[in-house]
């Protein structure tokens, strides 16, 4: 019993010297914390841009593009539909509402007491066309269940006849897409970054084994060894890919609507980038046990900031630019639209280039600071 408090201390001072168990145990769930409740909680600031495409021109639709105003989650832009659908593949829009023709002979008075459009009792509900994108589900559900309330409070004014009003609801792709297909982008842009960031780990573990140091020592030259290192990561990136898709097609009938030029150009754009990621952790990193924790950390804010699985609108302000500088976002953006037709979170110009940007940087960085021994 006299030896049980001294052992007790001894273990906690054990603990607190041990940085990297301290960070996991302790900080790390406060970080997680504070990470995924500012996700949610949203910042109470998030709208989406829509469009709204007046085909009827008359009061009765221009009021009802004012009670669509009063709502703070829409911003309304008036465009038309052709045009509203160009600027939503681009990103620039996360909806499109369209007014048909007929709208104010069926709803004479959208704010009036009394309601009583000019449809016979039995008539089919006039359609409001709600353009959404399925490969953005948060976003797409939400704006949906928004015009859908409108329309249902807009329903309840017009008392004493069946509902005069629906909302059709249109995907923004023009091909019929399972909900499997939307999930697969993430899901692959998750498996090229862990491919790069966790490649690190046996760099680590190489170099403490003085492995590195030996190789180093023979007529080997460098080069080939860190590039047969990154030949075979973008092999199993490419065969990642193939896998995933394999898996998707046949299970659950995922179809790719982009042509496989882009998409192989984009996986192996992906893989390379995230494989220099991985070595500038291998450059600073010391111990195997140290790596594995700066790749977790630099992994899960990823995998939830970068809007892969989360869409970037639902974020506070203060996080959406973290969300603008990670490559995982351009990844994943680019793996969206390829494959899905997503919408953009920006050009497929762009996400190539930013993804070029942070290879070019991590390799100069690697090429600098990596220690062989």
């Amino acid at each position: 019993m006299n030896s049980f408090l001294p052992l007790t201390v001894a273990n906690i001072r054990s603990f607190v010297r041990d940085r990297s168990a301290l960070f996991w145990t302790l900080a790390f769930p406060i970080i997680f914390i504070l990470l995924f409740g500012s996700i949610f909680s949203g910042g109470g600031n998030t709208t989406y841009t829509v469009g709204w495409v007046d085909l009827d021109a008359t009061p009765a639709s221009a009021q009802l593009r004012s009670a669509f105003a009063q709502v703070p989650l829409l911003d309304l832009k008036d465009n038309t539909q052709d045009a509203a659908r160009d600027a939503m593949r681009k990103g620039d829009l996360r909806g499109v509402i369209v007014i048909p023709k007929g709208f104010g002979a069926a709803v004479p008075s959208v704010t009036g007491g009394s309601g009583g459009g000019s449809a016979a009792s039995g008539d089919s509900p006039l359609q409001i066309e709600l353009y959404t994108d399925p490969s953005q589900q948060t976003t797409s559900q939400t704006i949906r269940q928004v015009v859908g309330q409108i329309v249902s409070a807009l329903n309840v004014r017009l008392t004493g006849r069946p509902p005069v009003l629906a909302v059709l609801d249109r995907p923004l792709q023009s091909e019929e897409l399972t909900a499997a297909a939307f999930l697969v982008p993430g899901i692959l842009g998750m498996a090229l970054m862990q491919l790069g960031l966790f490649g690190a780990v046996p760099l680590v573990a190489q170099r403490e084994k003085l492995i590195l140091k030996r190789l180093s020592a023979t007529p080997l030259k460098r080069w080939t060894l860190v590039g047969s290192n990154v030949v075979l990561r973008l092999i199993i990136g490419i065969a990642q890919a193939i896998l995933i898709l394999a898996i998707g097609t046949v299970v659950f009938g995922v179809r790719v609507l982009g042509d496989y030029a882009h998409m192989a150009a984009i996986v192996v754009q992906g893989a390379a980038t995230f494989v220099a990621i991985g070595y500038v952790i291998a450059s600073f990193a010391r111990t195997e046990e140290s790596t594995n924790g700066i790749v977790s950390v630099v992994n899960f804010p990823m995998m939830f900031l970068s809007g892969v699985f989360f869409p970037i609108e639902i974020m506070p302000s203060v996080l959406r630019p973290v969300a603008a500088v990670m490559p995982l976002t351009y990844l994943g953006d680019g793996l969206r639209q390829v494959m899905v037709g997503g919408s953009a979170y920006a050009p497929l110009g762009v996400d190539f280039a930013i993804l070029l940007g942070w290879l070019v940087i991590c390799l100069g960085i690697s090429a600098r600071f990596f220690r062989w021994e």
